[in-house]
């Protein structure tokens, strides 16, 4: 693509770097599930992971090459062979396939954590960036902390990586350092300053620990030149996340004007993507976050109230089916059938392994059905989860409960549960009935873990609503996310605290930015 192109480049990293928010590990049938929805929602490049970081990594970037077919497949690597050999192994299969080679570039990074000199990183950088040709020819180069690196280092490390055969050169905000003035003059100088800029599409990754990861990006576009952003799902990333996709995305739509740029993103598939990302993770989407927020099209005001009826453009600068607010339809009930239900899930676009998967699926749906009389598509996005979550990851799974709760009495709690299969019974006391179901637990498991987060969300509308609960909790170093989902909040929460003891019994998973 030549740089006087109009046509901006979406770069999803939520699987990857989007992960490496505390408690947001997924496994590898949800990064497939969130992976398809990347696929919908059009985004050109989708960074499946860290291909050297784990076997589960690894895995899971090889599955999504196998099923992706329309956006380009991408694993990040370290400027060593090894974890090249590895990417380009777990992308093989993809149609389309890039490898993301890395190093940090400015001097504290170097000194102090490579423990290299510019010379070294140097010969690193640009033996990586050949060492990916074996593998594809879509090589993308990112200098770590790029934004607090020297100009100069970079004018050489990235005429010779172009040299070399990259095709897009990243240059990040990694610790989120930038404002957008500043950013976006650094790119428009390095591009003037490289002589063989034009060979390559520039790239901005920001982060956002001064709230500006969006504002920089744009900068970066609009000021530098870049014509890649690289961004996630509702922002979702380490410290306080990445470059929000929705909000970039429809910033270039509304203001078309200003930019001059399109994508290629469905925008009607932005919330069933956000609220998709935030069913797996737990992490919510605070109500009046930017686009996908419960509050986004929202008018309180009386005078805001009477002018978006008289005119919608009077308060409302997109509308609220545009990015996708009407995707949660009633679709089933409790007298659907097996075919109503295995096309409906067909149609939101859930990977299904086996025809027990959908079985076992559908007697959840049946039982749902018998509790509430509306099933929406974020209810049957939530059976999957739970499908999902209690097949392949949970050694613990809830079994029943039996809670009471009187007025000037302690609630008590009783909780029936499985250990790998094995039942357990075990009973609490608290200072409320979830305190009581989480007490009741911990007597038995004797975890000692630390509960940082407890947040429970309607997953549709209405008193009958499924709660969505989110458990976090934190040993010996580990942070984890517990999800659990069901008409009974009480129940919700008792599955999202065995949820989250289940991942804390499985081997930690490798941070890949801090790996050796």
């Amino acid at each position: 693509m030549s740089m006087d192109s109009n046509r901006l480049i979406i770069f999803d990293t939520t699987l990857r770097d989007g992960e490496q928010s505390p408690g947001a590990a997924m496994t590898k049938e949800e990064k497939l599930r969130i992976a398809l929805q990347l696929e919908r929602l059009g985004v050109d490049v989708m960074e499946a992971g860290f291909a050297a970081s784990s076997q589960g990594d690894f895995e899971a970037i090889e599955q999504i090459a196998r099923h992706v077919k329309d956006s380009t497949v991408c694993s990040l690597a370290r400027a060593s062979l090894k974890d090249i050999e590895k990417a380009g192994e777990a992308i093989k299969l993809a149609p389309r396939r890039r490898i993301h080679t890395f190093i940090a570039t400015s001097p504290l990074h170097m000194q102090a954590k490579l423990r290299m000199t510019p010379d070294e990183v140097f010969e690193r950088a640009v033996a990586a960036v050949k060492a990916c040709a074996k593998y594809t020819d879509d090589i993308e180069f990112s200098a770590e902390d790029g934004y607090r690196s020297e100009p100069k280092f970079l004018y050489r490390i990235c005429e010779a990586v172009i040299a070399a055969g990259a095709t897009t050169v990243n240059i990040p905000d990694t610790v989120g350092y930038a404002v957008p003035e500043l950013y976006g003059a650094f790119l428009k100088d390095l591009r003037e300053k490289v002589p063989n800029s034009d060979k390559a599409i520039w790239s901005v990754h920001c982060h956002n620990d001064l709230g500006m990861a969006v504002a920089n990006s744009l900068a970066g576009v609009h000021t530098g030149g870049a014509r890649q952003i690289e961004c996630t799902i509702n922002g979702l990333g380490e410290r306080a996340g990445n470059c929000s996709l929705e909000e970039v995305v429809m910033a270039i739509k509304t203001r078309r004007d200003f930019f001059n740029l399109k994508t290629n993103i469905n925008a009607t598939q932005i919330v069933p993507a956000s609220k998709l990302v935030s069913s797996i993770t737990g992490f919510p989407v605070q109500p009046n976050k930017a686009v996908v927020g419960a509050n986004a099209f929202a008018h309180a005001s009386g005078i805001h109230q009477d002018g978006v009826l008289k005119s919608r453009e009077t308060y409302e600068i997109m509308r609220a089916e545009d990015v996708g607010w009407t995707h949660n339809k009633i679709v089933l009930g409790k007298l659907s059938g097996r075919n109503a239900f295995r096309q409906r899930v067909k149609e939101l676009g859930i990977p299904v392994a086996s025809e027990t998967e959908l079985n076992d699926a559908f007697f959840r749906f049946k039982d749902l059905a018998d509790k509430k009389s509306e099933i929406f598509d974020e209810d049957i996005q939530a059976l999957f989860k739970t499908s999902n979550t209690a097949e392949h990851t949970d050694r613990y799974r809830f079994v029943s409960l039996l809670q009471t709760s009187e007025t000037g009495e302690q609630p008590k709690a009783t909780v029936v549960w499985t250990d790998n299969g094995i039942e357990k019974k075990s009973e609490g006391v608290g200072n409320g009935p979830v305190d009581a179901t989480f007490r009741a637990i911990e007597n038995e498991v004797k975890s000692g873990a630390e509960l940082q987060l407890y947040s429970v969300n309607a997953i549709t509308g209405g008193t009958e609503s499924q709660g969505d609960v989110t458990v976090r909790l934190a040993l010996a170093g580990r942070i984890v996310n517990g999800v659990g989902a069901d008409p009974d909040i009480i129940a919700a929460s008792a599955k999202a605290y065995l949820n989250a003891l289940s991942k804390l019994s499985t081997d930690a998973p490798c941070n890949p930015q801090h790996a050796v």
